[in-house]
C-alpha cells in the first residue's frame, strides 16, 4: 500500500508546492518572474479594482504598473522592470487584451525577452509556456508531439499526444511565448498562422481540434538584425501587432537599467552592491554608446563602430563579471581593471577589424579624457 506523503515531505522532494522539480524557494539561480516578484504581484492584485480581461490575473493598468513601477495606496513600492517610454508598454499590454498577438521587435539587448517574461507573469501568473526559437526548432514545438511508446502500443490518442506550450496556453487561456521567432525555419513559423487567425489547432490524426479559450494570447520576440535569416511571411506578420523596443534614449537611462539588473543578478550571486561601482558602470555605458553611435558624447569626434552590437545586455554582462572579479580577487569595489577585459571581449569580435577600431578609440578618446587615466592603463594592459 502506498502511503501519501506529507505536504512538507512533498514540498521538500519537489522543491515548491505545485511546481514539480522546481528548485527550493530562494535556491533557484534565476527564478521565474512570477516567483522573483511574487510579493509585488500579490500586492498589485489586492489593490487592483479595475476591470480585468477574461482569465487575467491583473487589469491592463496593473500590468503596466508592474512593468513600469509605481507606489500603491498601501505604500507598496513596485520596482520598474522596464525603463523606457510608457506608451510602448501600454500598447503592448493593450494588444494582449485583444485578439491580436504581440511581436516585440528590436536590436539585440533591448530587453525583449525580459519584457515578454514579465508580461506573461503579470497577465497569466506563469511565464514558463515558452518555445525557444532556433534553427532546429521543429513544428512539434509549436503544435504538438507524440509519446511514441504510447503511440506504438495503442495508436493515436489524446493520451499519446504531447501538447506544446502553445497548445497548453490555448487550452487554459494563458499567455504563450515564442522567443527568437525569426530564427525558426519559415515552414515552422507558418504553423502559427491558423493558431493566430482561427484560434484553433487542428489534430488531423485524431480528427479533432483544440480551440483557444478566452484569455489565450501569444507574445513573440525577434531581432532587427535577424532580417534575412528567416523573414516572417506577410500572412504571419499580419497576425501580429508589432511593438519596437528602442535602445535606451539617454546615458542616464541606460546606466539605471544596467545598475538595476546588475544589482538583481548580484544579489543572487552574493556579489557587492552595484552602487559601489557606479562610476565604472557609467564608464562602460559611455564606451558602449559612443562606439555604438559612432560619435563621442560631446559630438566632436566621429568614431568607427565595431562589428558587435554593444547592447545594454552586454554592458550588464561586462559589469556583472567585473563585480565577480572585484569580489573574489579585489577589494569588493568595482574598478577599471575589473571591467577592462570584459569591454575588450565585447568590442573585439572580429580580431582584425575590431581591434583597429578599439585601438583608435583608446588612443584618440580614452587617453585624452579627464579622469580616465586608470581606465586607459587597464585597457592598454589587456589589449597588448
Amino acid at each position: 500500500m502506498t502511503v501519501p506523503a506529507t505536504t512538507e515531505a512533498t514540498e521538500a522532494a519537489e522543491g515548491t508546492a505545485g511546481a514539480p522539480g522546481a528548485a527550493p524557494v530562494g535556491e533557484a539561480l534565476r527564478p521565474h518572474a512570477e516567483d522573483a516578484f511574487a510579493d509585488e504581484l500579490k500586492a498589485l492584485a489586492a489593490a487592483d479594482d479595475r476591470p480585468r480581461p477574461a482569465r487575467w490575473r491583473l487589469s491592463p493598468w496593473a500590468v503596466a504598473t508592474y512593468l513600469l513601477g509605481g507606489t500603491l495606496p498601501d505604500g507598496t513600492v513596485i520596482t520598474p522592470k522596464y525603463v523606457g517610454p510608457r506608451r510602448i508598454v501600454e500598447v503592448a499590454v493593450t494588444t494582449l487584451a485583444t485578439d491580436r498577438a504581440l511581436l516585440l521587435l528590436g536590436v539585440p539587448g533591448t530587453a525583449k525577452t525580459w519584457v515578454s517574461e514579465h508580461l506573461a507573469a503579470a497577465v497569466s501568473g506563469d511565464s514558463t509556456l515558452l518555445v525557444q526559437g532556433t534553427a532546429g526548432t521543429p513544428e512539434e514545438a509549436i503544435r504538438y508531439g507524440w509519446n511514441y511508446a504510447q503511440l506504438l502500443a495503442h495508436g493515436p490518442s489524446r493520451d499519446a499526444l504531447v501538447p506544446s506550450p502553445v497548445m497548453r496556453a490555448m487550452s487554459d487561456g494563458m499567455t504563450a511565448r515564442v522567443e527568437e521567432l525569426t530564427r525558426i525555419p519559415a515552414d515552422v513559423q507558418d504553423s502559427l498562422i491558423t493558431i493566430l487567425s482561427e484560434k484553433t489547432l487542428p489534430i488531423p490524426e485524431l480528427g479533432q481540434e483544440v480551440q483557444a479559450v478566452r484569455g489565450f494570447n501569444l507574445i513573440a520576440t525577434a531581432n532587427d538584425r535577424d532580417r534575412g535569416v528567416n523573414d516572417l511571411s506577410s500572412a504571419l506578420r499580419r497576425r501580429f501587432n508589432t511593438v519596437v523596443l528602442p535602445l535606451p534614449a539617454t546615458p542616464d537611462a541606460e546606466v539605471e537599467i544596467v545598475s538595476r539588473r546588475v544589482d538583481q543578478i548580484g544579489r543572487s550571486l552574493d556579489l557587492p552592491a552595484a552602487p559601489e561601482g557606479i562610476d565604472e558602470i557609467r564608464r562602460v555605458v559611455t564606451v558602449f554608446r559612443e562606439l555604438r553611435d559612432g560619435v563621442t558624447t560631446d559630438g566632436r569626434t566621429r568614431l568607427k563602430s565595431p562589428s558587435g552590437t554593444l547592447s545594454t545586455a552586454e554592458a550588464i554582462s561586462v559589469v556583472t563579471n567585473g563585480l565577480a572579479l572585484a569580489a573574489h580577487f579585489g577589494d569588493g569595489v568595482l574598478r577599471p581593471g575589473d571591467v577592462a577585459a570584459g569591454i575588450l571581449g565585447a568590442v573585439v569580435r572580429d580580431p582584425a577589424a575590431d581591434r583597429v577600431v578599439w585601438q583608435e578609440y583608446l588612443e584618440t578618446v580614452v587617453r585624452e579624457r579627464d579622469g580616465w587615466k586608470d581606465f586607459y592603463r587597464a585597457c592598454r594592459e589587456v589589449s597588448v
